[in-house]
């Protein structure tokens, strides 16, 4: 019997709102279009939208979005409780959040019983030091009951060790929630997760952050997908799913993971096979690099 996993990825449109009740409705409206997908993904922090609830949030400086950790409690209820309601594993995303005086970048992971992952950004974007974030120290792979998955939250996804220490961890799936401020950055991150993809042999959920809210906040540029090796079990673009460009809307689809197991054995492109019987090459690399700058 075949190893399929239903996967609905949210394609978020950041707009303003009055309450965090409003932000709440906003997000059960895109789940109640996630209904029957074995996991949902949100994107990279989605949860700017609660910067809209502060008084002249159109004045304040972005530099102060870490504001909304004030919500931190009840974006944990929230998806804690519609995880559980709903018998779903969900993605919520990642949240800007206070942690023993730091400002970290977590996404979270909760499913029917409650949280089940939870996974600090390793590589943080330049932009995102305006927000005084500090980054987390490990990158693990995790067991779903249904596939072995792991966490690339956006630029992690433009750093190849990031995913592959989740695969050689065993992970099947790579769900990577992400927000770029221009088409520029969005194909940025696009193009490499089709790429780890492809290195990997593993199949890489790409979650956007949209959406033009005004203000002081960043816009963001959002094409989510679900994304496959480019080899003939697939289609040739490696394409399973994916949104219209920004547009909100909820883009569906099913992979099997069997599939992967017999295209690393039989397909065109070995990659992932490949990269690990030649790794005796790859040593090298520390040294030349210590090499390059010590010339600069």
């Amino acid at each position: 019997m075949a190893r399929t996993v239903s996967i609905a990825a949210c394609n978020f449109a950041v707009r303003p709102v009055a309450s965090f009740d409003e932000f709440a409705d906003h997000v059960r409206g895109l789940l109640d279009g996630a209904q029957g997908a074995d996991l949902v993904l949100f994107p990279e922090l989605f949860t700017v939208e609660l910067f809209t609830t502060f008084a002249d949030w159109q004045n304040t400086p972005a530099t102060e979005l870490t504001l909304i950790d004030k919500y931190t409690g009840d974006y944990k209820s929230l998806f804690e409780s519609e995880a559980k309601e709903r018998s779903q594993f969900i993605v919520a995303g990642s949240h800007l959040m206070e942690v023993d005086g730091r400002y970290l970048n977590i996404g979270h992971v909760y499913g029917p019983e409650g949280l089940v992952f939870e996974h600090v950004k390793t590589h943080i974007f330049p932009a995102e030091s305006n927000w005084h974030t500090e980054e987390g120290e490990s990158v693990d792979a995790f067991d779903l009951p249904f596939a072995r998955v792991g966490l690339n939250i956006c630029y992690e996804a433009e750093i190849p060790e990031c995913s592959t220490t989740l695969v050689e961890q065993g992970a099947e799936i790579i769900l990577c929630p992400s927000y770029t401020f221009t088409e520029y950055g969005f194909w940025r991150v696009r193009h490499c997760a089709q790429a780890r993809a492809i290195e990997n042999q593993v199949y890489f959920v790409h979650c956007c952050t949209g959406g033009q809210p005004g203000g002081t906040l960043p816009n963001g540029w959002a094409q989510s997908s679900i994304l496959s090796p480019c080899d003939v079990p697939w289609t040739p673009s490696g394409i399973v799913a994916q949104a219209d460009a920004n547009k909100e809307m909820v883009v569906r689809g099913e992979v099997d993971l069997d599939k992967l197991y017999e295209n690393r054995e039989n397909g065109a492109a070995p990659t992932f096979r490949d990269r690990r019987r030649r790794r005796d090459l790859y040593v090298s690399w520390p040294s030349h690099l210590e090499g390059a700058q010590a010339t600069r």
